[in-house]
């Protein structure tokens, strides 16, 4: 069905990589891109297995400087499979490729509803007949430990000898990314391998530094009408090979099944990696079935998690969730990762985990929670670090990193290369502080959605607690405007790391930073207030804190300066004072200003001197907070936030933003489509099409971007139905946007599997699951319903009218 199919056809070397991105087969525990079998990695192609939380740091020279990177690593590539055909006069042809041969129909279809990617071929032999391949690959989401690839061979009017080479291969580096290269990419060391008869051939390595022990097992078998002619099992240096060779007639047709079996050191329950993977290969079960429980799994996830949204948008839609469940699973819950920025899809931002879990979990924490509570688990064992880090700052509390990998330090790279420029530059990406407001509010949501108090009340609260430490540390009274103030720090936005001519980077009182310690600082002493006596004295005796720290902070959050210019929200003090960009000029004479920053510099100039942003900075505030919750913040803090206020910031920004990340315009279609109905759509549109058409030229190639994918299911989830999970209720205030005026959804909540939302015909239909739980509130703007365990409840709202020119709206 074309809703859950995606298709590729032909073969397009500078597309290659894109495409082996979109096709990237997962399970939550592993993913392995959708190269081509035969081809290794090469400037086209890229073959890459990723094992999460499988990371190794090495360090390099680069100009002249020492620098140590953490990597996801890619592990061998248990893919590799190609084949020959022998000569009419006895010698051995070419191993057949696109880039060898011509291949006629060359095509790839993915296939969501089962998790499967399948690949067809023609091959004209001459005038000897002709040979029809397809090969299917599966990453078994039911045994999260096996994959397998099933390669059908059918030789028409022709017969002769092929010769089939199935692989493990070890020679591999981490090469996914271009402007990597001038670093160390060797992680894979030791590699060992070994022959295990009738079928099997293992490999094993470690990776260099953080030394886990990888295994791979690969059994090989044919199904044919006869044996083959020959099999051999060969083990080399840096490859584990099974050569075959078979003997076709006409029209005869040979399977060729490769299994695969992946375990490594950081498993649990095993004790030898290798042992584990050659047992669970050899008792492994048949193609067939193994496609069959592989397809129960999946079957089972898209009853919990799929999206219904009629045309285009909803197969995007689909295809950014399949996505997000290859990279987070129900495997990925008992695993100790976090939310790889890129999936588990490529080498970009060397596999580590930012803030853009704050655009996965309210998606999963509706569908997934067990998901949810693992990923905020990860935080969670890191607080330690976290709390060590602010220590050798001075501060207190907990200052988690910017970018986080294998044990929670700070990975941010101290220089970074300009591609535009060739130079290296200062990167001070790691005064991003506010990535500890995005470990807290996903905290904060994850309990109100799932009604989990006993999470909230040990980890989750020591998790606030020692955020807020650090924010009411960090912010510092000002006598001067009565304030508190927060500064030497960089926003969202990115692109402004610092006063244009300073000694020193960061930027005072960034308004997202602000308002967002703020929000923790508030939850916190309302978490503390609604905890039983007896916790409360443990965890503030456990955490050394007293009476007079948690005043202060009630003090700090009322008081955090907000800069306001001109009626609108600045971004952060001064920004008023920046030069404005000729926004005109730079589209004239670039194909794209996605990326701004890199232009200016290239240029001699810095972005520091512009009112000029990377992405959503301020409006991300409206993307985190309904308008009530937003306006009931400012006015804690003393401020007035009404309509007028928040459509001129809205405006003001709109026009200043280049979009220089994928994240970008999705928060301006969520925040467009409640402030500014008529120009939502054209941010929504970009924001499904991120991906799909690579729209920042090359990027997606070193992996897909999740926290956008994941976003564009939460823009509809919550930001078109307008669904909370707050004070014990489900809150709904649908926005009619005409282009996705349709939806439904399904959502676990509070112990209610598979309540209903559904919008259509001016209607709004919610439906409970029968149960023996109780019955769910559900507010809306004008009244609140109580739904029992099987009723559904019909309410009318407000069919869209046709978007208007915006100077009219």
């Amino acid at each position: 069905m074309p809703e859950w199919t995606w298709q590729w056809t032909g073969y397009d070397p500078a597309a290659e990589r894109l495409r082996e991105a979109l096709c990237t087969l997962g399970n939550g525990y592993f993913a392995t891109r959708g190269a081509l079998p035969e081809r290794r990695a090469d400037l086209v192609h890229y073959p890459a297995t990723y094992v999460a939380g499988c990371y190794d740091r090495l360090g390099s020279t680069v100009t002249g400087r020492r620098v140590v990177n953490e990597d996801l690593v890619n592990l061998p590539n248990w893919l590799f499979l190609r084949l020959r055909l022998r000569h009419a006069q006895g010698a051995w042809g070419p191993w057949i490729s696109p880039s060898t041969h011509a291949l006629l129909d060359h095509r790839h279809t993915l296939d969501l509803r089962r998790g499967t990617l399948t690949r067809s071929f023609r091959h004209r032999m001459d005038e000897r007949g002709e040979l029809s391949v397809e090969q299917i690959r599966l990453v078994h989401m039911g045994d999260p430990h096996l994959a397998a690839l099933r390669t059908v061979i059918t030789a028409a009017d022709w017969s002769g000898e092929i010769e089939i080479e199935s692989s493990i291969d070890g020679e591999v580096i981490n090469g996914n990314v271009h402007r990597y290269r001038a670093l160390d990419r060797h992680h894979v060391t030791h590699v060992r391998t070994g022959v295990h008869e009738p079928h099997t051939v293992s490999l094993t390595c470690r990776t260099n530094t953080s030394d886990i022990s990888v295994a791979l097992a690969a059994r090989t078998t044919v199904i044919a009408d006869g044996a083959p002619a020959s099999s051999v099992l060969r083990p080399a240096r840096q490859r584990a090979v099974h050569r075959l060779v078979i003997a076709f007639s006409p029209d005869r047709t040979v399977t060729v099944d490769k299994t695969v079996a992946l375990h490594t050191s950081r498993d649990t329950a095993i004790s030898d990696p290798l042992g584990a993977a050659v047992d669970r290969v050899t008792t492994a079960p048949d193609f067939a079935t193994l496609l069959d429980s592989h397809g129960a799994a999946w079957e089972r996830l898209w009853r919990r998690a799929d999206i219904q949204v009629p045309g285009e948008a909803g197969r995007i839609l689909r295809f950014h969730l399949f996505h997000v469940l290859q990279t987070l699973s129900p495997n990925t819950a008992d695993l100790d990762v976090g939310v790889p920025a890129r999936g588990l899809h490529g080498e970009a931002y060397r596999g580590h985990v930012f803030w853009d879990e704050l655009f996965v979990l309210p998606y999963l924490n509706l569908h997934f929670p067990e998901i949810s509570r693992s990923l905020l688990n990860y935080r969670y064992r890191r607080l330690p670090r976290a709390c060590r880090t602010a220590a050798v700052t001075g501060r207190s509390g907990a200052m988690y990193p910017w970018q986080s990998g294998s044990d929670g330090r700070e990975e941010s790279q101290e220089w970074h290369l300009n591609p535009t420029s060739g130079r290296w530059l200062p990167d001070h990406s790691r005064l991003q502080h506010h990535v500890g407001s995005a470990v807290a509010y996903n905290v904060w949501q994850y309990c109100e959605a799932t009604g989990d108090t006993e999470y909230l009340h040990t980890r989750g609260a020591e998790m606030l607690l020692q955020i807020s430490r650090f924010w009411a540390d960090l912010a510092a009274f000002d006598p001067e405007t009565g304030r508190y103030r927060i500064r030497g720090v960089v926003g969202p936005d990115e692109y402004h790391d610092g006063y244009p001519g300073a000694a020193l980077p960061g930027l005072d009182d960034n308004a997202y930073t602000n308002v967002t310690a703020a929000w923790v600082l508030t939850r916190t002493l309302q978490l503390v207030r609604s905890l039983p006596a007896w916790r409360r004295g443990e965890l503030l005796d456990r955490l050394r804190l007293d009476v007079g720290e948690l005043q202060e902070w009630e003090e700090v959050s009322r008081r955090l300066r907000v800069p306001f210019h001109r009626g609108v929200i600045s971004q952060f003090e001064g920004y008023d004072d920046l030069v404005e960009l000729d926004w005109e000029a730079y589209r004239a004479r670039y194909s794209t200003i996605r990326r701004l920053d890199r232009i200016l510099e290239a240029e001699g100039d810095t972005a520091n001197r512009y009112k000029a942003s990377k992405q959503a900075d301020v409006l991300m505030l409206g993307y985190l907070f309904s308008p009530a919750e937003l306006g009931a913040l400012f006015l804690r803090l003393g401020y007035a936030l009404d309509d007028d206020v928040w459509r001129r910031t809205v405006d003001y920004y709109l026009q200043r933003t280049s979009h220089g990340s994928t994240l970008s315009e999705l928060v301006h279609g969520f925040v467009l489509a409640r402030a500014r109905r008529a120009d939502a759509w054209q941010y929504v549109h970009e924001a499904l099409e991120a991906d799909v058409a690579d729209i920042q030229g090359g990027t997606t190639g070193e992996g897909i971007h999740l926290g956008a994918m994941a976003g564009t299911l939460d823009l509809v989830q919550r930001g078109l139905s307008g669904l909370e999970t707050r004070e014990d209720a489900l809150w709904l205030d649908p926005v009619p946007l005409p282009a996705l005026s349709e939806y439904g959804f399904t959502v676990h909540y509070r112990g209610h599997w598979g309540v209903g939302i559904r919008r259509r015909s001016g209607e709004l239909e919610i439906s409970v699951p029968d149960s023996e739980e109780s019955p769910i509130r559900v507010m809306l703007v004008d009244r609140a319903v109580t739904i029992a365990p099987g009723e559904t409840c019909s309410l009318l709202v407000p069919d869209p009218v046709p978007d208007r020119p915006p100077d009219q709206t």
